[in-house]
């Protein structure tokens, strides 16, 4: 997912969390295709000991070292703990490649070598790979079928018989943990977008909020920029409520939020945290810059209009730090926030419907929140 979201907010950060979820999906493929591989192996190993299964001669080499080759990729992917899309379909050809050369080596394949075998692959393809690969391996079980059976059935009306029968099986078996899959993975996407969400007006929440401090204090520190936090508080919206019910409320926040999201940049982080409250958290180079867009938000709040003709205006607070090696995000960007607030309520105080910005206090022997007095500069 790239691009831009609903609210105006940038969707990268949020494919930056959906690849770090492939990356755990790679490894949780890695290790399942290991352990597949082991017990695939071990359990084929037996077949060494058992007097009867195995064709005699070369056969027997044969399928002794194959059953080590599956060994040696089960411990490879274990030590290394990361397949690829790419690898993994490789890894499914080359077991139903595999199920095909046991077959050649046993004696009875239709009673030692039967194509349940294929259920490792056929899952694997279903829940590891995409719908096109998918579907190649669908084509190479009805053909890895049919050439481990064709030697035991004399009518080839009985070879097609059972051909369809076992590879319809498990190709339906795989079709259905795909889709299953599919739903799963809707499911999840709709999860963690609704918990990042802020239901009422599609902004993001305090928690995508607090998810994205990190990588904000990151590219901060890695610009060399300033991180700025603006908290708007919408004028007299309790009196709008109070007058107009909640519902008119209601439409003054929707209202208030496109117009917001119009007006930040795409890599500014806006959410509501709650009632009227709302936060843009961005980089910028100077105080001027900062006061200069939420001049820009405060006009848009005030131009906003709901179908009804009601509209609010909005204070908005500015506070500004320059982040350090060494603190905790999280926690730095509350004490910004609290800074902001507090410029706010003198927004406030002054008059409602302006911006305005404070000076953070020198505390004796260290600067407010560990950060230079220059990167406080009022806007």
């Amino acid at each position: 997912m790239t691009g831009w979201g609903r609210n105006g907010t940038d969707t990268r950060p949020l494919a930056a969390d959906l690849a770090a979820g492939r990356g755990v999906e790679r490894h949780v493929a890695a290790l399942t295709l290991a352990g597949l591989l082991f017990l695939g192996a071990a359990m084929g190993l037996v077949n060494l000991f058992v007097d009867g299964v195995l064709r005699e001669g070369a056969p027997v080499v044969v399928y002794g070292a194959t059953m080590v080759l599956l060994m040696a990729l089960g411990g490879w992917l274990a030590f290394f703990r990361r397949v690829g899309r790419w690898e993994t379909f490789g890894l499914v050809l080359l077991g139903d490649l595999v199920y095909v050369v046991v077959a050649m080596c046993i004696e009875d394949p239709v009673r030692y070598a039967t194509p349940l075998m294929l259920l490792f692959a056929a899952f694997v393809a279903a829940w590891f790979l995409g719908p096109v690969m998918l579907g190649v391996n669908m084509v190479a079980t009805v053909v890895a079928c049919l050439l481990a059976m064709w030697g035991s059935y004399d009518s080839a009306l009985g070879l097609a018989v059972q051909v369809g029968v076992n590879s319809g099986v498990l190709n339906a078996a795989a079709f259905g943990v795909y889709v299953l899959r599919r739903r799963v993975q809707r499911l999840l996407e709709a999860t963690q977008a609704l918990s990042h969400q802020d239901p009422l007006t599609g902004l993001s929440n305090r928690r995508f909020l607090v998810e994205q401090a990190p990588r904000v204090w990151r590219q901060a520190r890695r610009e060399g920029s300033r991180v700025a936090a603006m908290v708007l508080d919408l004028d007299h919206f309790k009196q709008l409520n109070d007058a107009y019910g909640h519902a008119a409320g209601d439409a003054v926040l929707r209202a208030v939020a496109a117009s917001l999201s119009a007006g930040v940049r795409p890599s500014d982080v806006l959410a509501r945290i709650g009632g009227e409250e709302l936060i843009v958290l961005g980089l910028v180079s100077d105080p001027a810059e900062a006061h200069q867009l939420a001049e820009r938000l405060r006009t848009a709040v005030s131009s906003s209009r709901t179908d009804d003709g009601h509209s609010v205006t909005a204070s908005i607070g500015i506070a500004l730090a320059r982040p350090v090696d060494g603190e905790d995000a999280g926690d730095a960007m509350w004490r910004l926030v609290d800074r902001a607030d507090a410029a706010m309520y003198e927004a406030k105080q002054a008059g409602r419907n302006r911006v305005a910005a404070v000076l953070p206090r020198q505390r004796a022997g260290r600067h407010a929140d560990s950060l230079p007095p220059a990167d406080h500069d009022a806007a």
